[in-house]
């Protein structure tokens, strides 16, 4: 296939569409769909590399359809700036005019509980967090978690990953704190594209690993597969082991299942570096099998810029205990009392090396993240025509 600047170009088209965003999409930054009373939010109108230009525009629960400037809201440069919410903020918010457009709804409540979802929309094959927060008691965090009012599970820490978002994830989704409520439901929209593999930073003949983390307690199970856009390449999933050479899945090591290669119980003699068996456009991902108590569950496949990602520390010793320090590159973060850390809207500064730290249990493995930046993509691609 021949090149050229065109195709990079939409390269760069196709990742905002994957990621949810059309053309001329409205941005919410933090992208979430609730907010307390009181706190800040930004919303934008962009384009592929830029602004639209476009004036964020308003349908409240009540009343008329308004712009930002226009009795709410702070029109800055691009940016439309509620810089303290109200409960009559909540609504509609929509991009002024253009045939491609998607609309954002905002919950702002005076209650005491939210939950933290994504307002916009979300890539089947991405893990997706949800968050419960409440403002009265930050130091009990059990949480249900409902979809289409339905009770999916409890959990301790207030924070529920979906792993590969699916289409049968999509759905109205509220959290309940057993003393001070329930939040209110927020819609959870997935989108399914094709071409979002290539957003994901995955070329059309990748090898995907599922659970898409790059760390393993021995005795678990990974599959990994060479897949292209609708389907399987045929090419055999190969391994460099940290020791020995190179050699193909079935082959004293993982089962062929399908289009699969299958490693059921993981040793720590899986570790290493994991390809496509050959062709031009293929990605390296390196896992990591430890014998050790502590694993970072970071995305083994590359990011891109502008999602949230979620990091998170998990020990097989004392799961009621959390409390973790987050590392990267060698250097202090943060702690964290659940466990749980996540980088909003990541960016390039935040590629490296990352590991975390149980105060009694040690240090996991340090596990590389690569972030895939549109702009970037384009610079570092463009073929002179």
């Amino acid at each position: 296939m021949e090149v050229t600047p065109l195709y990079w170009i939409l390269l760069l088209f196709i990742s905002r569409v994957a990621a949810g965003q059309s053309p001329g999409s409205l941005i919410v930054r933090p992208n979430r769909s609730q907010f307390f009373e009181y706190e800040s939010v930004t919303l934008s109108c962009e384009v592929l590399g830029g602004s639209k230009g476009r004036r964020v525009e308003r349908n409240p629960t009540s009343g008329k359809r308004t712009r930002c400037g226009d009795g709410w809201g702070r029109v800055d440069g691009t940016n439309c700036i509620i810089s303290s919410t109200k409960s009559t903020d909540s609504g509609e918010y929509v991009c002024g005019s253009g045939e491609l457009n998607n609309a954002v709804n905002i919950v702002v409540t005076d209650g005491h509980v939210i939950l933290e979802s994504p307002a916009l929309p979300v890539t089947e094959g991405f893990n997706v967090t949800l968050k419960c927060r409440n403002k009265t008691n930050t130091s009990d965090l059990t949480t249900d978690f409902y979809k289409d009012g339905s009770f999916i599970r409890t959990e301790s820490t207030g924070v529920m990953t979906i792993p590969a978002v699916s289409q049968s994830d999509e759905g109205l989704y509220s959290c309940r704190h057993p003393e001070l409520g329930r939040s209110p439901e927020s819609w959870m929209t997935v989108t399914v594209l094709f071409i979002s593999r290539v957003a994901a930073g995955q070329s059309p003949g990748s090898l995907i690993v599922r659970p898409n983390r790059s760390q393993f307690f021995e005795y678990e199970s990974v599959t990994l597969s060479c897949e292209v856009q609708g389907g399987s390449t045929g090419r055999r999933v190969e391994r460099n082991p940290t020791s020995g050479k190179r050699t193909r899945c079935g082959d004293g090591w993982g089962r062929v299942d399908g289009t699969n290669c299958i490693i059921s119980s993981t040793k720590s003699t899986d570790s290493g570096e994991y390809v496509c068996g050959s062709g031009e456009l293929n990605n390296a991902v390196n896992i990591v099998v430890t014998d050790g108590h502590v694993i970072l569950e970071s995305p083994a496949l590359p990011v891109t810029e502008g999602f949230n990602v979620t990091l998170k520390c998990r020990n097989k010793t004392n799961p009621s205990d959390l409390t973790t320090d987050f590392y990267k590159d060698g250097s202090f973060i943060r702690t964290e009392s659940t466990g749980v850390m996540t980088i909003p809207a990541v960016s390039q500064s935040d590629e490296g090396l990352y590991s975390c730290r149980h105060p009694e249990l040690g240090r996991s493995p340090e596990s590389w993240m690569t972030v895939t930046g549109e702009n970037m993509n384009y610079e570092n691609h463009q073929i002179d025509g």
